[in-house]
């Protein structure tokens, strides 16, 4: 029950996460609200991202590649 409490709460902390860099509240990361959200992250690293995180290469990362790329 304690890991399964554990899982429930990191679950909800990546998606308040998710939440808070989706500022436009579409469901979707763009790569502009990435920019926003980490403005001191360098072009390669955001490329580098992209290319990890997107999997279906939408230019968008849902909450599942999100969950997927940092978990």
């Amino acid at each position: 029950m304690s890991a399964e409490l554990h899982d429930d709460e990191r679950l909800a902390q990546l998606k308040s996460t998710f939440a808070s860099i989706d500022t436009d509240g579409d469901g979707f990361i763009s790569e502009a609200e990435l920019k926003r959200h980490f403005p001191d992250l360098p072009a390669e690293a955001l490329g580098a991202m992209s290319q990890e995180a997107d999997s279906d290469q939408d230019g968008r990362y849902s909450l599942e590649e999100f969950i997927r790329t940092v978990s």
